[in-house]
């Protein structure tokens, strides 16, 4: 088998992320501390998501994945799990057009399925209104969950082995690699509210990232935060199983 791909540092001077995803978490705590119902609270984070995204795009980050809805996320209270449908909806209606005129390309990973037939169909439409864009590449997770996209992945794998069109001996890290909802790793990995997990979010490409942990809770995550995070990036040493001598020559090279 072959080893696993590391990402590697970028070359520019301020050692930006190729890729950033972020587990939105806190919209609940900030609107309970305000008095609010959680539904409010996650309509003040689409104002965060609006933000994040303007200076993702203004900082040249190439692939930005925001983890908006889990696969463990059916189990909250139904009044909420409908209310996020409904914004998802709203986004997916309204937001798009801009997202297109700013030269950016939406893709939504999950399991799709869950949805309703209108989702489904706005996702469909979002995508292909989108795919050509050249800029920023806008990721959505949503009815997402890292088990899962590594069972999915490992299952076409199988049923390829199944057809014969693919040797058991030939699986490897690359190979499964390649099934996956997103191919791209993720190089900073950003996590609002202080909460120190990763919650089945992006098992497989978060292999080799940066986690950065933020106090703030979502809805008070601005641009400002996220070049923050960005700034720590910039002052990590990524090894990737390296010496410091090693990875120095590398980037002199």
């Amino acid at each position: 088998m072959t080893s696993p791909q590391s990402p590697q540092p970028r070359a520019d001077g301020d050692r930006l992320p190729h890729h950033v995803a972020i587990i939105m978490d806190g919209n609940n705590r900030w609107a309970r501390a305000r008095g609010m119902s959680g539904v409010r609270g996650h309509h003040a984070g689409v104002e965060a998501v609006r933000a994040v995204i303007r200076r993702a795009a203004e900082r040249g980050i190439e692939t930005l994945t925001l983890f908006a809805f889990s696969s463990e996320n059916w189990k909250r209270p139904a009044v909420e799990v409908n209310a996020l449908m409904e914004l998802f909806l709203i986004a997916l209606k309204r937001e798009v057009k801009k997202l297109h005129q700013h030269d950016i390309r939406l893709s939504v990973i999950g399991d799709r399925s869950g949805f309703s037939t209108s989702i489904q169909k706005h996702i469909e439409q979002a995508e292909a209104l989108t795919g050509d864009n050249r800029g920023l590449h806008l990721v959505i997770a949503a009815n997402y969950g890292g088990q899962w996209d590594i069972a999915q992945a490992a299952r076409r794998l199988g049923e390829r082995v199944a057809e014969g069109e693919l040797a058991p001996e030939a699986i490897d890290e690359a190979s499964l690699g390649a099934e996956l909802s997103l191919t791209a790793p993720v190089d900073l990995c950003i996590r609002t509210s202080d909460e120190k997990r990763i919650s089945n979010f992006l098992l497989w490409q978060l292999a080799y990232a940066e986690l950065y942990f933020s106090p703030l809770l979502w809805p008070d995550f601005d641009g400002e935060a996220f070049d923050a995070a960005l700034a720590d990036f910039a002052g990590r040493k990524r090894r990737f199983g390296m010496t410091d001598e090693q990875v120095e020559a590398q980037q002199g090279a």
